[in-house]
């Protein structure tokens, strides 16, 4: 197993490197992969949604560690979640609840156990990577774990009708799945009425437009340029698809 790691610890910040020690000693050998450490701050519901999207990316058999925590020290639960054979580890404060939504075969516990050092506002170094590091280490830690029937948190499993993410070009990540949208929608935002292209050539440069990326998510991008800066747009912005006709 491989663990992936999701989070909104910065990727140039000290956090990251703190839980890969506590991975790297807790299981010895297995892969740590970044997926993201630029999710929104403390944006728990578009951190869910690109979990989601990114998930469906990963092997089967992955461990993903997964904090987007601003309740961190507070009452939310520490969650462990099997979803279609992947296994997350992370707080129960909505972020895993899109991919269990989404997901057809679904287990959930809570993690009873505590180490004996647990910071109070770094529940990724101290609780998740530990968990996360077991089970990909192949030592399931069921006795620490209690079974639950569900998450306390569930966002569901619907689109998001929002930016969610901004990349460094500028493209505009929304919580909309491109195969749920017409091709021959419109996406509105910032009064900007978009229309689809397949890729960024098939429009004139300068121009913006939407698309299917390659998570699968509905994007607002500009043909050599940033959309986010063009356009004004901004993670949490309402996004409105509209059928022409």
């Amino acid at each position: 197993m491989s663990i992936f790691l999701f989070s909104d610890f910065g990727a140039g910040d000290l956090y990251v490197g703190q839980v890969k020690a506590v991975l790297g000693r807790c299981a010895p050998g297995v892969t740590s992969i970044d997926l993201l450490h630029d999710a929104p701050a403390f944006n728990v519901r578009a951190g869910a949604h690109l979990l989601a999207a990114l998930a469906g990316q990963l092997p089967p058999d992955s461990v993903v560690f997964a904090v987007v925590d601003p309740g961190v020290g507070g009452s939310r639960k520490a969650a462990v979640m099997e979803a279609d054979g992947r296994y997350f580890v992370g707080p129960d404060n909505g972020l895993l609840s899109v991919v269990a939504a989404r997901g057809l075969q679904r287990r959930f516990w809570h993690i009873a156990w505590r180490p004996d050092r647990l910071s109070d506002s770094f529940h990724g170094r101290d609780l998740f990577a530990p968990v996360a590091a077991w089970i990909a280490g192949g030592a399931f830690p069921g006795p620490k774990l209690a079974p639950v029937p569900g998450l306390d948190v569930d966002l569901g499993g619907e689109d998001l009708a929002e930016i969610i993410y901004i990349d460094h070009y500028g493209n505009a990540m929304t919580g909309l799945q491109g195969s749920t949208l017409a091709r021959d929608a419109r996406l509105v935002s910032a009064h900007r009425h978009l229309e689809y292209a397949r890729v960024f050539s098939e429009v004139p440069g300068g121009q913006a437009f939407w698309h299917e990326n390659s998570i699968g998510l509905a994007e607002i991008a500009l043909n050599g340029g940033s959309a986010a800066r063009e356009l004004g747009l901004e993670v949490g912005q309402h996004i409105m698809a509209v059928v022409s006709g």
